[in-house]
């Protein structure tokens, strides 16, 4: 089954930092912040970069999750992109709570769900950083092998970004992996 999106969709140029020296060794717990806001996370969110991944790789620019609080408590993620026809493409899943309502540990599917009893169709959506003002995320798991920075503005003021790059460096991640996403105007 082809899922056209990320987990976070919510994708190109690299970024110019590496991990720094102080770096935990990859096997150190990822931290996620201390407490998520689902109400004030919800909206729409810009990928501003991302570790290339397999179910993003049609995607060419103007990458975006929108995240909707559900009645019975889940969220609704409707992730979009720009493929190279120029034609939109969406995925619509489903994130749900890990450890309670202030929670910043997600899974998240976008499998069928009839499919939903199976784990392996929940992948890990954690968020591991975000400024007091929601406006500017960070989502990783714990391998560490997926990453994206999210905004609620296509474009990002270059110390703020710069600033996060050191921040999520010092935890681990790769930050010179990541691709910068294109928005058109």
């Amino acid at each position: 089954m082809r899922l056209p999106l990320a987990l976070a969709g919510t994708t190109l140029a690299l970024a110019a930092f590496t991990a720094c020296a102080q770096a935990p060794a990859p096997s150190a717990e990822l931290a996620t912040i201390e407490a998520l806001d689902v109400p004030r996370y919800e909206g729409t969110w810009y990928e501003i970069a991302k570790f290339p991944n397999r179910f993003q790789s049609q995607c060419v620019a103007d990458t975006q999750a929108r995240y909707s609080l559900q009645e019975d408590g889940t969220v609704r993620v409707l992730n979009r992109c720009r493929l190279a026809s120029g034609a939109m493409d969406e995925a619509v899943g489903t994130a749900r709570q890990q450890g309670g309502p202030a929670s910043p540990k997600l899974k998240v599917r976008f499998a069928p769900a009839w499919l939903s009893w199976l784990p392996a169709v929940w992948g890990d959506y954690w968020v591991v950083d975000l400024d007091a003002g929601y406006q500017l995320s960070a989502v990783s798991e714990p391998r560490r092998e997926y990453l994206w920075i999210l905004s609620r503005t296509p474009q990002v003021d270059a110390a703020r970004y710069d600033a996060l790059l050191q921040r999520l460096a010092a935890q681990g991640l790769d930050v010179a992996r990541l691709e910068r996403t294109t928005h058109t105007p």
